[in-house]
């Protein structure tokens, strides 16, 4: 019997690793909306990048409550788009229906294991640059995707050796992780501090590495989230913000955040959920968060983005 993997978002990572799991054949139902779901119906998906893809025809729709109960529910939409996400999604989970959020930030998981139960929710990790290039075409502008997911409680089961043999035959690097809330925090680590410096400052990551005073602001705002984290008992490095500048240097000079790109174009931004969500969960364990919270008010007025 085949799985049936529900993708709730289809843009770049719903679309991306959506399409790579139903080209290994896996029973994939893709939720969208717009031109890009008018496309998908019409034209197929396409993926463009470093290894193409073109699936002439797709299971998409915008009415989750069509498909029926999903063995995975996969969701990649923006995190405002969360609580919404939730309630359409809750007729196609069933008793044994796994939730996994590829978003990004860690707050998503705590939703989602309000609204369903931990024994349905795993842990969930994606790396990638992708993008919806124009509808029904998702671009990878770089060789770099990865997928990590894992059981909260660190256990190997069952349904995530289904999910991972899945997403191997698709050619995803897919790995299951014993640890995956601090693969979760790891990411978020550098997320917030790529998201809120190259927003709040307006420039791609290369100047702000290279500027002693902009650097040192980098590095303080990751040690932020690193604290926050181990005050909430995620096993990471007390020195781990410098172990993630050295990330930082190696990334591409222009090398930006989705964040920056939504600033840009006036749409809605992550960062109640990035750098305010550090200074919520810092609230609860009393470990401040200034820089994070000057980040949160500087962005708060442009954070509903632009009525066109």
């Amino acid at each position: 019997m085949l799985m049936k993997i529900v993708m709730m978002g289809s843009g770049g990572v719903g679309g991306f690793f959506g399409a790579r799991l139903a080209a290994a054949g896996a029973d994939v139902h893709f939720v969208a909306r717009g031109a890009h779901l008018d496309a998908m119906r019409t034209q197929g998906l396409t993926i463009e990048g470093p290894v193409p893809l073109h699936l002439p025809k797709v299971q998409a729709t915008e009415d989750p409550s069509s498909i029926g109960t999903a063995d995975f529910v996969l969701i990649g939409v923006k995190l405002w788009d969360t609580t919404t996400a939730i309630e359409r999604i809750r007729p196609i989970v069933g008793p044994d229906t796994c939730v996994i959020s590829f978003q990004n930030g860690v707050l998503k998981d705590r939703y989602l294991r309000d609204a369903f139960g931990g024994s349905r929710i795993m842990g969930g990790v994606a790396y990638m640059a992708t993008a919806i290039d124009r509808p029904g075409v998702i671009r990878q502008t770089g060789p770099m995707q990865r997928l990590l997911f894992g059981e909260f409680d660190g256990t190997s089961s069952d349904r995530g050796r289904r999910l991972l043999d899945a997403a191997l035959k698709g050619g995803i690097a897919a790995e299951l992780s014993p640890n995956i809330q601090r693969e979760i925090w790891q990411k978020f680590v550098f997320l917030v501090g790529l998201s809120g410096t190259t927003t709040t400052m307006r420039k791609t990551i290369g100047p702000i590495r290279e500027n002693a005073q902009t650097r040192a602001f980098l590095r303080d705002v990751m040690q932020e989230v690193v604290a926050v984290g181990r005050a909430h008992g995620v096993d990471l490095p007390a020195d781990y913000a410098e172990q993630r500048l050295a990330l930082v240097d190696n990334v591409a000079y222009d090398m930006t955040s989705s964040m920056h790109h939504d600033l840009d174009h006036g749409n809605r931004l992550e960062v109640r959920w990035l750098s305010g969500g550090v200074v919520e969960l810092g609230i609860a364990e009393g470990v401040p968060a200034p820089l994070n919270r000057a980040i949160a008010d500087i962005l708060a007025l442009h954070a509903s983005g632009v009525v066109k």
